[in-house]
């Protein structure tokens, strides 16, 4: 332990000589990194630039000198075909695991002279590298720097992720089916059908697509004329991605059917709910099934509407600085989560991000010495240090509940509070000791507590257990390889949106352009939040409500204690130059 103070020392006294960072920066940046848990402690570096927003190329090539490995690829002309195809033949030499896994830790192999292969990579100090090249089939090897805008382009060029299945599924031809009556359709026509049109590689390929494409959720759409529409939800937003002619619906959900656990191929007429497993790309992924029946303009066929969400683990955020809270957000939300008991609600619609939150909110308070338990209905994403129940036959969400309370519990993740009796319990965890997290559907903060009391908790329970109410969503971000200021901006959609005169003077509006790196010119989604902290003003306010809870003198009383409703968070955004005024109009309500 002390080599790694000791090491973790040298680099940071390494960047205060240099002028990189500043002594109450280091200071900041050991006590994060000593505060998370060892399992996922990041490298002092890599908390330098993500925390505090120093350029990584100043951090990376100050470590990189202090432990010697030399910078190769500073030269901005180096992308030549000669260049690729000479990286291309060293990587041809390597097995397809390896190089994806350091694709995965943006390294690639950069040359090779006599028998030595020099690997570039974005951060010489990983130590997972070193096991990795290790394997190479080289006599010699060596790792030098290269700045990460020079990796990713060199990576794109020479390492195109193929899909073997998409490939497969490119050669192969369809018989039309569509004269076969509805009537005659057995279980023998659909499994005839699915071995002709080898549906297996569209499935296969459909969700290696998905996870290389950072789908959120992949839409499976049955339509007339024996064609399925299969979309892609990228940044918030669906997209047709593949279109199955001259071929049933119903062949291609009974493969969906018969890769997903916990569904019955044969039933048609109710709603199914499973699971999914794979390895792509050299990790592991779950992907959770939603089958649906729904009608068509054949209104006698039985057609099925299926929902894939992509669950990838490595998406999950396990440090609170990256949720993009605001400053008093951040701190409100830091302090409810510190607190020994009580119960912090997420609340927003589906797709809006709660689950993130919630999963950084415990890694943020998981440890050793407490014990934490979560009752979620399914379980999204797996947390270290946590016991996750299962919900099954056997154990329903309620009985799950119930039975918590008798095991020994500190902190408790309820997946959402649905009706009286979780409500109940979780207010009973609260007020016993026990730090609570959970979710509600609901539009913002101060109607949380509506929703609450309009389940039937009286309001000294509600004030006495809750911490903080926070409301999120996700917005779109702009390309920032492409967005272009607004020059002749109307002002009055961004009065509309609540900017003042001066705030209008004083903010370059962006909008959207397009190019090949983005969707339409967004890049990707980032949070706004509406965090309502549980001060006396705000439990005095529940207290006195009576036979109603008055929302808007809760929310008066937020905003005058410092709370950004979304909107108010939303023109936050669009002042960093993140979002434009279309995006947070088109997901905020009016304050």
């Amino acid at each position: 332990m002390a080599v790694n103070v000791n090491i973790r020392r040298r680099i940071g006294d390494t960047l205060l000589y240099r002028g990189v960072i500043t002594e109450e920066q280091l200071q900041k940046a050991l006590i994060i990194q000593e505060s998370e848990p060892e399992s996922i402690r990041r490298r002092l570096g890599t908390i330098i630039v993500d925390d505090f927003g120093i350029d990584r190329h100043k951090v990376m090539v100050e470590i990189a000198r202090l432990y010697a490995f030399r910078e190769v690829g500073s030269d901005v002309e180096l992308i030549t075909e000669e260049f690729i195809e000479r990286v291309r033949k060293i990587t041809d030499r390597l097995p397809d695991e390896v190089m994806q896994e350091l694709v995965h830790r943006q390294s690639i192999p950069f040359n090779l002279v006599n028998g030595k292969v020099i690997i570039a990579t974005a951060d010489p100090t990983d130590p997972g590298l070193y096991t990795l090249v290790n394997k190479l089939n080289f006599r010699q090897h060596e790792i030098a720097y290269c700045r990460l805008e020079t990796i990713k382009p060199i990576i794109s060029n020479v390492f195109n992720q193929k899909n073997e299945f998409l490939d497969i599924l490119e050669e192969m031809e369809y018989e039309d089916t569509s004269q076969l009556e509805d009537d005659d359709l057995s279980e023998d026509d659909l499994d005839a059908e699915i071995n002709q049109s080898m549906l297996n590689s569209l499935i296969e390929g459909m969700l290696v697509e998905g996870v290389r494409k950072d789908v959120s959720d992949i839409h499976v759409i049955p339509q007339s004329g024996n064609r399925t529409d299969i979309y892609f939800r990228i940044d918030g937003k669906l997209q047709l991605w593949y279109t199955q002619n001259n071929l049933r619906p119903e062949a291609l959900c009974a493969v969906v059917k018969d890769k997903t656990r916990n569904v019955d191929r044969f039933e048609r007429d109710a709603s199914q709910d499973g699971f999914m497993q794979r390895r792509i790309d050299n990790y592991n992924l779950r992907f959770r099934v939603s089958i649906m029946p729904i009608v068509g303009e054949e209104f006698e066929r039985k057609l099925e509407s299926i929902v894939i969400r992509i669950l990838d683990d490595r998406k999950v955020i396990t440090d609170l600085n990256k949720l993009g809270l605001m400053k008093k957000a951040y701190k409100d939300f830091y302090k409810a989560i510190r607190k020994p008991s009580g119960i912090v609600i997420i609340t927003g619609p589906t797709g809006s991000g709660k689950s993130t939150t919630l999963v950084a909110a415990l890694y943020t308070v998981v440890n050793p010495s407490v014990n934490v338990l979560t009752v979620e209905e399914p379980v999204e994403y797996l947390i270290k240090g946590a016991r996750q129940l299962k919900i099954s036959d056997n154990m329903s969400f309620d009985n799950a509940m119930r039975g918590i309370l008798r095991h020994d519990p500190d902190i408790v993740l309820v997946g959402e509070i649905r009706d009286l009796n979780t409500a109940e319990i979780a207010i009973k965890l609260a007020n016993t000791g026990h730090l609570t997290f959970s979710t509600l559907h609901t539009n913002d903060a101060p109607s949380a507590v509506a929703r609450l009391f309009k389940m039937g908790v009286e309001p000294f329970l509600i004030a006495n257990a809750v911490n903080l109410v926070m409301a999120q969503r996700l917005i779109r971000k702009l390309c920032d390889h492409c967005k272009k200021p607004i020059r002749d901006l109307d002002p009055e959609l961004p009065r509309g949106l609540g900017f003042t005169d001066e705030e209008i003077a004083e903010t370059t509006f962006y909008k959207t352009v397009g190019c090949k790196k983005c969707n339409n010119g967004f890049k990707g989604r980032a949070a706004i939040h509406e965090a309502l902290y549980f001060e006396k003003n705000i439990k005095r306010i529940i207290f006195d409500s009576g036979d109603d809870i008055d929302e808007d003198r809760i929310r008066e009383q937020a905003i005058k204690n410092g709370m950004l409703t979304l909107r108010a968070s939303g023109r936050e955004r669009i002042k960093m130059g993140i979002t434009t005024i279309e995006e947070v109009l088109a997901i905020t309500l009016e304050d």
